[in-house]
């Protein structure tokens, strides 16, 4: 790429076209995964799917510490003046005018010149806080981003089998019009039969498919007249290998809960990943644009975009940041802004006596689980560093908390608090609270739904190949949908590293009633008879966890499905109703493997 010196020095010059270039082959390596997902789907390669959404994550750091590499041998970059970094700014904004990723490289830009920069640098002059360049209307050289499709003579049918076939996965379909007809059904009922057809009408399906686990999801909507009507198909194999249609989703809610961050990303192939984000943006106004790009694997844009959300709130705001209700941890010293619906995560100096970890310990639970497919069962986490606050904005309580149990992670100067390292997630009511709650109000039917939620919880979990460790109530929250999602992860483990026993029979009457433990423990032993002791205090609550999960407190349950895991099983987890899936017709439909 040659580009004119112009005005501005050649140093000047040389360090953007090193910045774009570093950008452009992180992308290109991030599309090269995404494009795969296709192929590993094709090919039911379960575990690569798993492995490639892993080896994923990597990607961004390696790239940005690959370019400050590159910067570094190749110019005397921590002397750089003022002038010349606003120049290299400058420069870098005039490479983006004809690029598909331009707020992706921008993000990409702060990224790496934070990393060189000391933060008393950190301004306007030097750094993308607003975009610089236009996202609207961006349109990919490889084609459009949407299908449209438009009903002829062959009818809602014929344009169902065409969208499907053009998606051209190598295997066949196992009973395609069976599962057209399936879903031609549930739209029918859904809308109480199908409405007149404007003369506009048509059908928008997203280019690439989403790939997820084992699933593969088609997104569009039809749009007839002023109406929109969104939908999603997941595509799934059957047990001889060949596809079939599970469902089609047709509540937006529900479509919203497939892009919950309690879920893992997908793969999308995509040129201009924010025409797909301002797509489905149309059919999920309620889905803040930072967690659709956080979806899309794209974590550091979506990161990125929540903070500048945050500072936005924070401006039009005035309440203070409180600590967060529920029971203080160990290990996490947790806050929460009542206006803003998340959680603030500071991993403390020193933790409660009987927690034998350290600090890096904690930080690689917390990656563990983005690497995992957290089966709707796992919150994520945003994580942030030299992230910076109005201190007038805090409770006392809270810096008061802050100063006295996490002092290397705070810095006051110039009345911002400045928290060197942070996790936030989305706030949900702990679990415990909403029990105590419940049984208050004598709610009894809520109480039975949360507890069967949260054994369902740890079920997945375990299938996933999941121990969360410490399973206490106030270590679990309910969210908005009523459903039950684990947040406290600094004791997870891998199912398949653990030792689930049976605990073996006194040798007397007298050492079993003593209180003492008579059989030896390894530090990665677990007895599920335990779980009792500490979980179901409550006789209410016994009763109902025992008529739903007793299995949970064999060991019989945790070895089975250990077995499994090692045996490769990958267990399905459907981000919808067991009652919506076709083959609850009972017609010929298969269940997945």
């Amino acid at each position: 790429m040659k580009i004119s010196v112009g005005l501005y020095g050649a140093t000047a010059h040389q360090i953007a076209l090193v910045l774009i270039q570093g950008f452009n082959r992180h992308y290109r390596l991030f599309r090269d995964t995404c494009h795969g997902a296709k192929r590993r789907f094709e090919q039911g390669d379960w575990p690569g799917v798993h492995r490639a959404v892993k080896e994923r994550i990597r990607f961004y750091d390696d790239r940005v510490y690959e370019c400050i590499e590159r910067l570094r041998s190749e110019f005397d970059i921590e002397n750089l003046d003022d002038a010349t970094w606003q120049q290299v700014k400058l420069l870098f904004i005039g490479l983006l005018l004809n690029h598909k990723q331009p707020e992706l490289a921008e993000t990409f830009f702060n990224s790496v010149t934070t990393k060189i920069l000391q933060r008393e640098y950190f301004h306007n002059d030097f750094m993308f806080v607003r975009p610089a360049i236009s996202t609207e209307n961006l349109e990919g050289d490889e084609g459009a981003i949407y299908r449209s499709y438009y009903v002829d003579a062959r009818g809602l049918r014929g344009t169902l089998r065409r969208i499907l076939l053009d998606f051209a996965w190598q295997r066949p379909f196992a009973h395609l019009e069976r599962d057209i007809k399936h879903a031609h059904r549930a739209i029918s009922e859904h809308l109480h039969g199908m409405p007149p057809r404007e003369v506009n009408f048509q059908i928008q399906v997203l280019a690439s498919a989403f790939y997820r686990n084992k699933a593969a999801y088609i997104i569009g909507k039809a749009i007839n007249g002023p109406l929109e009507y969104p939908f999603a198909i997941p595509v799934l194999h059957d047990a001889d290998g060949a596809l079939f249609l599970d469902t089609v989703l047709l509540d937006a809610w529900r479509i919203g809960l497939l892009f919950s961050l309690s879920r893992a990303y997908f793969m999308v192939d995509m040129e201009v990943p924010s025409s797909y984000v301002q797509f489905l943006r149309t059919i999920l106004p309620n889905k803040p644009r930072s967690e659709l790009y956080i979806m899309l694997g794209l974590g550091k844009q979506g990161k990125t975009m929540f903070f500048r959300d945050l500072i936005y709130h924070l401006h039009h705001s005035r309440d203070k940041f409180i600590m967060a209700p529920g029971i203080r941890g160990l290990v996490m010293l947790v806050f929460t802004l009542p206006s803003y619906p998340y959680v603030f995560k500071i991993i403390k100096d020193v933790f409660g006596h009987s927690k034998e970890m350290d600090r890096a310990t904690v930080k690689k639970k917390f990656l563990m689980v983005k690497q995992v497919d957290r089966v709707g069962r796992m919150a994520d986490t945003l994580e942030f560093s030299n992230a910076l606050f109005p201190l007038e904005r805090f409770d006392p309580e809270v810096l008061d908390e802050l100063q006295r149990l996490a002092p290397s992670q705070i810095e006051i100067e110039d009345e911002q608090l400045i928290i060197r390292h942070l996790y936030i997630e989305r706030r949900m009511e702990p679990l415990n609270l909403h029990l105590e709650r419940m049984e208050r109000s004598r709610d009894m039917a809520a109480m039975e739904h949360a507890i069967r939620e949260y054994g369902n919880a740890i079920r997945e979990l375990a299938l996933a190949n999941i121990f969360p460790g410490d399973m206490l109530w106030k270590n679990f929250g309910v969210t908005r949908y009523g459903r039950v999602v684990f947040y406290d992860y600094d004791e997870i483990e891998y199912m398949t590293d653990m030792n689930f026993r049976k605990i073996p029979p006194a040798p007397d009457f007298e050492t079993e009633m003593s209180g003492e433990v008579w059989y030896p423990v390894a530090p990665r032993d677990v007895f599920p008879e335990e779980f009792a002791t500490f979980l179901l205090g409550s006789p209410q609550i016994r009763k109902i966890f025992m008529q739903h999960h007793k299995d949970l407190l064999t060991p019989a349950f945790w070895q089975n499905t250990q077995e499994k895991i090692r045996a490769g099983l990958l267990e399905d987890f459907f981000p919808y109703p067991e009652s919506l899936r076709f083959n609850q017709h009972g017609e010929e439909s298969k269940k997945p493997a």
